[in-house]
């Protein structure tokens, strides 16, 4: 019975000297760090670009394609230079402005010589000041366009490419319910005036609830159809999605 004991510790004491050894020539270094041969480091392969880099140099290369090479740097679009603000200017005046161009970006002045630093003229505004024509917004579906008072909604709107002007050049907007659903006025009146006692005109406004009322009551004994077609001729009546008439 001893010499079993004696064997079984033997082996036990054998198997943790191998896995110590193991253990410290594997992941340990006599530093007690983590060897380099087996430490999981990301590789960069040659000729590729490191991940933490991509969103760096999409967006370089985003406004890179906007900016013609070798053109005029007053004719740069905005997105393709920095200016410093100049405290000076008074709005609505035309001001001088120093900028300069961005990484990646080459301009020539008027004689043909590369400029890093440039002025232009430019007036003096906020982006969210510029004349309707200088700017686009989205639009909705989700308002009344036929509506007193009329409805107002906000959106967000930019500034065009080509257009200088302060600040954010995105920005937000009141404005007035202005979509169509395709329902021409033209069309509405003629049903109203020909139809109109069978509640057609009602029905191709999407009305069905009163297309259905004059359709059953002929037009409320041709009352409801006189109304109508002086509401609609008026353009009181509307589609019911609450959009214009073409």
């Amino acid at each position: 019975m001893a010499i079993w004991k004696v064997l079984d510790r033997s082996l036990v004491l054998w198997q943790l000297f191998g896995l110590l050894r193991a253990d410290s020539r594997v992941t340990k270094e006599p530093g007690g760090m983590l060897s380099p041969k087996d430490a999981a480091f990301p590789s960069t392969a040659l000729g590729t670009t490191p991940a933490y880099r991509v969103d760096s140099v999409t967006t370089e290369l985003s406004y890179l394609s906007h900016c013609p090479s070798a053109g005029l740097c007053g004719n740069l679009p905005p997105v393709c230079m920095n200016c410093t603000l100049n405290w000076n200017c008074k709005y609505g005046k035309d001001t001088l402005f120093n900028c300069t161009v961005k990484p990646g970006v080459q301009c020539v002045d008027e004689n043909k010589m590369e400029q890093k630093m440039f002025q232009i003229t430019m007036i003096c505004r906020f982006c969210w000041q510029l004349p309707p024509t200088e700017y686009q917004c989205k639009e909705t579906t989700k308002c009344k366009t036929v509506q007193c008072p009329r409805e107002h909604f906000i959106s967000n709107c930019t500034a065009l490419d080509h257009v200088h002007c302060l600040g954010n050049r995105t920005f937000q907007k009141k404005m007035y319910c202005n979509w169509t659903g395709g329902y021409k006025w033209s069309t509405a009146l003629a049903l109203s005036i020909t139809l109109g006692g069978f509640g057609a005109d009602r029905f191709y406004l999407g009305q069905w609830k009163e297309g259905l009322g004059k359709l059953f009551s002929f037009g409320g004994l041709g009352i409801w159809t006189l109304i109508d077609v002086l509401l609609i001729g008026i353009g009181y009546v509307g589609p019911a999605d609450g959009s214009l008439y073409i």
